[in-house]
């Protein structure tokens, strides 16, 4: 790579403010100015706040809400079916 021309990449906290879940992993994402907070390991890392991650998608966590997808599917099919000849 060229140097000069790409971001940092060094470790980061993300925190699903959702589920209150953190992760440590690097990321490119500007830290300045970001607040900090330990993590396990005892050192200081800048916090990136994110408002859903796997801990709280619905897909992820089984709890998917079931829209009334079946009426939108009937006008769809209405509006678009071909009409058979009469």
């Amino acid at each position: 790579m060229k140097p000069g021309i790409h971001p940092e990449y060094q470790p980061v906290i993300f925190l699903d403010t959702a589920s209150n879940h953190s992760f440590l992993t690097r990321s490119g994402i500007d830290v300045k100015g970001r607040e900090k907070m330990k993590w396990a390991d005892g050192k200081e890392y800048p916090v990136i706040k994110v408002e859903i991650s796997s801990e709280s998608h619905p897909h992820y966590t089984g709890k998917q809400k079931i829209m009334d997808t079946a009426g939108r599917v009937e006008k769809f099919k209405r509006r678009y079916s071909k009409k058979t000849p009469a």
